[in-house]
């Protein structure tokens, strides 16, 4: 039985991998310091004798007993709400988390693949954004905290590949919803979710004209694995290229919800992207992948997750306590 270790495996993307790992019959070990990951989305996994689960932190040591064959490092705060919150340890999980991970796949000749995103391609000056674009990024702004720590991953990645024949994967993730989303998190679809499901006005940022593209979870997940199996070394965008302005998807998250709220409009955040798409033909071509989700379908499945929560879960702000990080 192949063995994989999986960290930030109780957060949103981890969750589904170990799950997309289970159903492929590998032995599954999750790893996360669950200071954004919630024990919830994995405790369907824990009566599994494949499964077993460490509480720690990987920007100290990591050692795992035994063989390892493949790891994937998803451990990152993810949302603006995170990473302004903690942009110590935001950095920290991008350079050092990165560098023990890559140690321990050198040590195991295991093979990784790095969660790298479409944050480090900035306020792109391309559209759409192909890998080849090195990007628009303010190194010291607000989220230069969330770029930078990626940027420097995808680097030392590369380097653990090159200098030490490092089997390497980079995934550079865009926009990505379903089941499991942390409702108050600071993303697009859990914010206007929750607000339509309060009864709120729905909040857009700036003029509304900005745009995402947003890949249902299931497909980026398929295409994360595809790439892992694969045999290409440099960054792939796995994403759904289908763009839409953040407006008219206020609008149609009204639509969806049958609900009468107002869009109100507040001050666009500082470095805040104005397009995001990504290019995915090396997706294409190489690992024979494109999203199979239309949005109407994905985003019916994420709401109905999103009514089934509690009314303590939809009212209550962000809950994660950083105070222990801040320190740092």
């Amino acid at each position: 039985m192949k063995r994989v270790l999986i960290t930030g495996a109780a957060g949103f993307l981890g969750s589904h991998l170990c799950d997309k790992f289970i159903e492929k019959d590998f032995e599954v070990i999750a790893m996360d310091n669950l200071i954004t990951g919630d024990l919830k989305n994995i405790e369907h996994l824990f009566r599994l004798p494949k499964f077993s689960f460490y509480h720690h932190d990987v920007t100290k040591f990591v050692h795992v007993p035994g063989k390892l064959d493949y790891i994937l490092h998803f451990a990152s705060p993810a949302s603006p709400i995170d990473y302004l919150k903690i942009p110590i340890q935001t950095l920290k999980v991008g350079a050092l988390g990165t560098h023990n991970l890559l140690g321990l796949a050198k040590e195991k000749k295991a093979r990784i693949l790095i969660a790298s995103t479409s944050e480090v391609y900035g306020d792109p000056l391309v559209h759409p954004q192909p890998e080849e674009y090195y990007g628009n990024v303010n190194t010291i702004g607000p989220r230069g905290v969330d770029d930078e720590a990626k940027r420097f991953q995808e680097s030392i990645t590369m380097a653990y590949h090159r200098f030490h024949g490092v089997e390497t994967r980079i995934a550079r993730i865009f926009n990505t919803y379903g089941p499991r989303m942390r409702l108050n998190d600071g993303r697009v679809i859990p914010a206007f979710m929750g607000q339509a499901l309060r009864g709120e006005d729905l909040t857009v940022f700036g003029d509304g004209m900005q745009t995402r593209s947003f890949c249902y979870v299931d497909d980026e997940i398929e295409g994360i694995y595809r790439l892992l199996m694969s045999d290409y070394s440099l960054p792939v965008n796995i994403g759904n290229p289908e763009e839409i302005t953040i407006l008219d998807f206020a609008k149609e998250i009204i639509k969806l919800t049958n609900t009468n709220q107002k869009i109100v409009f507040k001050p666009l955040p500082k470095d805040d992207p104005l397009q995001r798409q990504p290019d995915i033909s090396k997706a294409k071509e190489i690992l024979g992948w494109q999203p199979q989700t239309g949005r109407g379908e994905g985003m019916k499945i994420t709401f109905n997750y999103f009514k089934s929560l509690s009314k303590e879960d939809l009212y209550k702000s962000e809950h994660k306590s950083f105070s222990n990080y801040n320190k740092y």
